[in-house]
């Protein structure tokens, strides 16, 4: 990756600034091309250091600890930093419960202990300080590791709540569907028998087709009940539950009135004949959008259009977001807006999605939130 050769990059010019403007304090390197070699080398090492972590910490632990005491040569101090990177690699690519984890670990106190026993005087501060620091670079990788096992568990949870809002919705709407369907064949059904009936007695082809109607139309809504019947909730099989529609927006606007919403109803155009799919769908998505305020804003201001148009349907909910010092205004009204992947706008565009329409919902920079939404009628 890029980020680690610009890491070894910076480990290079670091160690070779140490080893060729000398060291504060040091004698010169007796050997200084050695040294120099072991610098580019360590940074070679630190670019491919992800792929084999353990590998590269052993590696890079025994050629530099070795180096210390067989060259009698004070340690470097990138090579110390050196050596707390690739530990700190180690433990935040490596699981815990990997035998290379503590065995890597053992290896950086190793490399301490070299120095403490072949550098010059060293006194309890420092080897505290070495200690702590490889402590450090373990616990920080460790805790790296931890966040992203964190993150990569909240990222299929929220994948997994996804699909089951995306499931549940898609659930909502077969069992709506069925509803209408099995409605309206039931009344074809019906008006075919009426008919056939109603034949006189030479009429025997049209009493024949009319009565292969009918069989035909029972068969689909015994297929259709038997198929989809076991998504129904709280409703026994074969009874027809009248649906919400457009027809019906007073009164879930006088319910939401009641929750504690201001809202305005405002209906243009010259409503035209829609399917009853529709305009269930169509006011799902009101009532969803209705509910999403009342959770996440509180009681304020809304605005409810209905514009019927020339083969389409545009809804739009703006409300004016919580009031001052409500405290339905903090975190969840902003949460709303990040993404438009809350389980209820989930729910929308699953509807809208059904019709080939088109959905917008996003947070207003004055405050307050919108949904808009247009169906092909």
């Amino acid at each position: 990756m890029r980020l680690d050769w610009a890491i070894a990059v910076i480990v290079a010019v670091f160690s070779l600034a140490e080893e060729i403007g000398g060291r504060t304090g040091e004698p010169d390197r007796a050997h200084p091309a050695l040294w120099i070699g072991l610098a580019v080398a360590s940074a070679a090492l630190v670019a491919v250091r992800r792929r084999a972590p353990f590998a590269v910490l052993a590696v890079y632990t025994v050629f530099g600890g070795l180096a210390i005491p067989l060259s009698e040569e004070t340690l470097g101090a990138w090579q110390f930093y050196v050596e707390l990177l690739l530990l700190f690699t180690l433990m935040a690519e490596v699981p815990p419960r990997s035998r290379r984890t503590p065995a890597g670990l053992a290896l950086a106190l190793g490399f301490v202990a070299v120095i403490v026993f072949t550098e010059a005087p060293v006194g309890p501060g420092d080897v505290a300080i070495a200690l702590v620091m490889t402590g450090v670079a373990a616990g920080a990788g460790f805790a790296v590791q931890r966040y992203r096992e964190v993150a990569a568990q909240a990222q299929e949870r929220g994948a997994l709540l996804a699909r089951e809002a995306v499931n549940e919705e898609r659930n909502r709407i077969a069992r709506e569907l069925h509803d209408i369907v099995a409605h309206s064949v039931s009344v074809m059904v019906m008006q075919s028998g009426a008919v056939r009936r109603c034949l006189d007695e030479e009429q025997a082809r049209e009493r024949e087709a009319l009565t292969v109607v009918e069989e035909a139309g029972r068969e689909a809504v015994h297929e259709l009940r038997r198929m989809l019947g076991v998504l129904r909730s709280g409703h026994e099989p074969g009874v027809n539950v009248p649906q919400p529609s457009l027809a019906r927006l007073e009164e879930l606007v006088d319910q939401v009135r009641v929750a504690g919403l201001d809202v305005k109803l405002d209906v243009r155009g010259e409503p035209s004949p829609l399917s009853a799919g529709l305009e269930l769908s169509a006011y799902r998505i009101i009532q969803e959008a209705l509910t999403n305020t009342l959770k996440h804003a509180g009681p304020t201001r809304v605005t409810v259009t209905v514009a019927h148009r020339h083969r389409e349907l545009c809804l739009e909910i703006t409300d004016e977001g919580p009031a001052p010092g409500s405290p339905s205004g903090h975190g969840p009204q902003e949460r709303r807006g990040q993404g438009g992947q809350g389980h209820g706008l989930i729910g929308m565009r699953e509807r809208v999605a059904l019709f080939d329409g088109w959905l917008e919902a996003r947070p207003l920079p004055g405050g307050g939130f919108t949904v808009r939404a247009t169906l092909p009628a």
